[in-house]
């Protein structure tokens, strides 16, 4: 069907163009179109249903893959072959009808009951959508789940998933000018390997868990190095392990993770990744987001206050953790191949051991060097401007963490 060599952009959706050799009875290798199944129809999603008076008979209002909504049609039960398709569609009809304090389901539903049951059917596939567009583009192990139970938002706005740090403009990251000579970094350390030039013992043990205490610098291995992948002291640029799962949450904290397995305690989950830009800029885009109650500035200020990550637009999973006063993750400052101490990569640890389904939670005002105040934590001035003359007043955000040593208020 398709020209050899031929890279001509086709302005049709892979869908479309399967429903379409399916309407012509055309045959097609790379859609999967073949003799047996052309006649063969996807359900994408279901939008209505009910039963006849007579015999009791079950239908459902379909919405075709690949096709337009003006072409749905009802279909008789038995002429489904989509188990997984119907059961959710129940489930949500079920939580409707909770909601609305009805018991049984009526033999025709209403209109309010549908526009729902589309609406919820259409945010699910959007979030799928979502899903695989994160896990073609995230570089590390751990998959990307996703999952809105709560209401009908869909994927965020204006976001972009990234793996690593985009610089802004005018910031050079210093590349390391050297690499360790070691064959086994852990047993047999050559000069101290590269822990050795800030005379601070190998940051992890031979299972991979944090052992320095925090506020101390890890340096790892890095690509100048003689040793190899599996080296010991390659931990954070291996990135995330987990399958996490990015969810609604139900209590108005907006989007959380939780991760999907068994983390040991002070084993490496995720880095905080976003843009890098000068503490000036982050200044005028903090009041910005000061105004629509929200940051995700954090400063980079482990030797000076020079830098900050802005993961609001750019960023990876670690834009959607939540803060919590009692966190399972604590902020560790990581050198790879940058060598520069204004440019710390932030590393998140476990704190303790992290049950599968458990949110993952990290201190937005932890300090990580208890003798200095102002230690890596989040930007959270939060601010609202008086006017021109007057001082700045402090807008009081409400902590919802819901632990025991809550401060009630996140900034």
């Amino acid at each position: 069907m398709r020209p050899r060599n031929c890279s001509v952009p086709c302005k049709v959706s892979w869908d479309e163009l399967e429903a379409l050799c399916r309407t012509e009875r055309l045959q097609c290798k790379q859609l999967g179109v073949n003799r047996a199944n052309v006649n063969d129809y996807e359900v994408e999603y279901l939008c209505d249903y009910k039963r006849t008076k007579v015999k009791e008979e079950e239908f459902y209002l379909v919405k075709w893959k690949g096709f337009s909504e003006s072409e749905n049609t009802w279909e008789p039960k038995r002429n489904l072959k989509c188990p997984k398709l119907m059961k959710q569609f129940h489930l949500d009809l079920d939580q409707q009808l909770r909601k609305l304090k009805r018991r049984q389901i009526p033999k025709k539903l209403d209109k309010d009951i549908t526009s729902f049951l589309v609406q919820k059917a259409k945010l699910r596939k959007s979030l799928q959508h979502w899903e695989a567009h994160l896990n073609q583009t995230r570089n590390h192990p751990g998959r990307i789940f996703v999952i809105n139970e709560v209401d009908l938002e869909g994927p965020p706005k204006n976001f972009t998933y990234i793996n690593n740090y985009k610089v802004g403009p005018g910031i050079v990251l210093d590349e390391m000018a050297v690499g360790c000579e070691c064959k086994n970094c852990l047993e047999e350390p050559v000069n101290g390997c590269c822990p050795g030039a800030s005379l601070h013992r190998m940051a992890y043990n031979d299972r991979g868990q944090v052992r320095v205490q925090p506020g101390q610098p890890i340096y790892e291995c890095n690509s100048r190095c003689s040793c190899g992948p599996d080296c010991p002291n390659r931990v954070v640029q291996r990135g995330v392990q987990f399958d996490l799962c990015i969810f609604k949450t139900e209590n108005g904290r907006g989007w959380g993770v939780r991760t999907l397995q068994h983390i040991k305690k002070n084993t490496f989950v995720m880095e905080y990744v976003g843009e890098i830009i000068t503490t000036d800029e982050a200044e005028k885009r903090g009041q910005v987001y000061d105004h629509e109650g929200s940051t995700y500035l954090f400063d980079l200020d482990y030797v000076e206050d020079v830098y900050t990550v802005d993961a609001a637009h750019l960023g990876n999973i670690s834009h959607f953790v939540n803060h919590s006063c009692n966190p399972n993750l604590q902020v560790f400052n990581v050198f790879i191949d940058n060598i520069d101490e204004r440019l710390p990569r932030i590393a998140l640890f476990s704190t303790r051991a992290i049950r599968a389904g458990e949110e993952l939670t990290f201190d937005y005002k932890m300090q990580i060097d208890p003798f200095d105040n102002e230690s890596t934590k989040m930007d959270s001035s939060f601010s609202l401007a008086g006017l021109p003359s007057s001082p700045k007043k402090k807008l009081r955000v409400e902590c919802r963490c819901g632990s025991e040593s809550c401060r009630k208020y996140l900034f």
